[in-house]
């Protein structure tokens, strides 16, 4: 297989609205964290990750996801331009890791339907469908190869990478356009809550206090080619535990396939990864597993951090978003900080996790990712800087 690079990448989320807004965020001495109070329809409140300013509005779009889409393509238009001029637009294609599509803004014209019996007229079934994202990135860019959605619930945003380096290899494409976009719904909110999935404050990752997440929006995207670039994808590795609808298989088996599968594929060894950026939920089950498998492969002793209690849980975006946070950490040489109350859960196997501000122990040049989602799907990526 040919070496795969990232050339390009945009990004957005409760960090902020790019990379310079995400970098300094992330660095702070205090990063923010989901802060929107919401109401639930069962009459409790959670918090949420909203976006720190308003998108810009842009002409024909209907929901919010695309809305976001559009806004991740204007950070990197004229590396798009470049792409589309060098190969044409019948080799560049897309691939969009997404759940929300436009779900929310479905609700009210439901509500409208159930009341008058009336649809209202402006009103677009084809906006929630899961293929709209990718359908709507493409017809914005222009170009005209394969362009699909992948929608995994949680791993959604990493498998969008992995599944564009394999139409690069296969020779579907000469570039393509990937990553993920989620935006806030009522109905995923009020989802995870039926589960009491939810937290009522600021989700705690890997603290003896947690008790659920607080859902975030927000989105990255990526431009992979074969052609040599800053940051190169040099692993990816996908499993699916087939063990539970919600909750992950509690040794870590299945992860720990996908995070194996990724090594390999990078010819890494486990001492050779510099930071562990984990999927890191907040919620019982979810942290007493990761933990788990992160100190049985890689000791308690390996830099590791959930960036959620920042972010919140970005859903279909959440592997894109730390991809992102990744090539930032590996240009700026800091480690992503974990952020939470401090009251570390003493049932949990022992992991090093990271602080505001701590600075690197050694040189940053490989990051190891991991997602893990409903349905028992797991995939692990792993990111250097290129020529490292």
């Amino acid at each position: 297989m040919s070496k795969i690079f990232i050339n390009a990448y945009s990004v957005c989320s409760r960090l902020g609205m790019n990379k310079k807004e995400t970098l300094e965020s992330l660095r702070s001495v205090a990063p923010p964290v989901p802060d929107e109070t919401v109401e639930l329809a069962g009459g409790s409140t959670t918090k949420v990750a909203v976006l720190p300013k308003e998108l810009p509005e842009v002409a024909g779009v209907t929901t919010r996801t695309n809305q976001l889409t559009a806004y991740l393509v204007s950070q990197m238009q004229n590396e798009i331009d470049g792409v589309l001029q060098k190969y044409g637009s019948n080799r560049v294609a897309g691939i969009i890791g997404t759940s929300t599509t436009g779900v929310e803004e479905a609700i009210d014209p439901l509500q409208k339907r159930i009341e008058d019996g009336d649809w209202d007229q402006s009103y677009r079934f084809s906006d929630q469908e899961l293929g709209d994202t990718a359908e709507f990135l493409q017809a914005h860019i222009g170009f005209d190869g394969p362009c699909h959605t992948v929608s995994t619930a949680c791993t959604s945003g990493s498998k969008a990478l992995a599944a564009a380096a394999r139409y690069l290899n296969a020779g579907i494409a000469d570039a393509v356009i990937c990553g993920g976009v989620d935006s806030l719904s009522r109905l995923t909110t009020n989802g995870f809550d039926a589960l009491d999935s939810v937290s009522p404050d600021a989700c705690t990752p890997f603290s003896k206090n947690r008790c659920g997440i607080n859902i975030g929006e927000g989105g990255a995207l990526f431009i992979l080619t074969k052609d040599e670039g800053l940051w190169e994808l040099t692993g990816w590795g996908e499993s699916s535990d087939a063990y539970h609808m919600s909750s992950p298989e509690p040794s870590g088996a299945g992860a720990e396939l996908a995070v194996r599968e990724a090594l390999q594929r990078a010819d890494c060894k486990v001492e050779e990864v510099d930071f562990i950026h984990m999927h890191g939920t907040a919620t019982p089950l979810n942290d007493a597993m990761e933990s788990t498998l992160v100190n049985r492969i890689f000791g308690s002793d390996k830099p590791c951090a959930s960036t959620k209690g920042m972010t919140g849980h970005t859903l279909g975006a959440a592997g894109a978003i730390q991809a992102a946070i990744n090539i930032l950490a590996l240009d700026e040489q800091f480690y992503p900080p974990h952020v939470f109350d401090g009251e570390w859960d003493e049932e949990l196997e022992k992991i090093s996790l990271t602080k505001p501000q701590q600075k690197p122990n050694t040189q940053i040049k490989t990051i190891l990712s991991s997602s893990y989602a409903f349905g028992g799907s797991n995939i692990a990526l792993i990111i250097e800087k290129a020529g490292a």
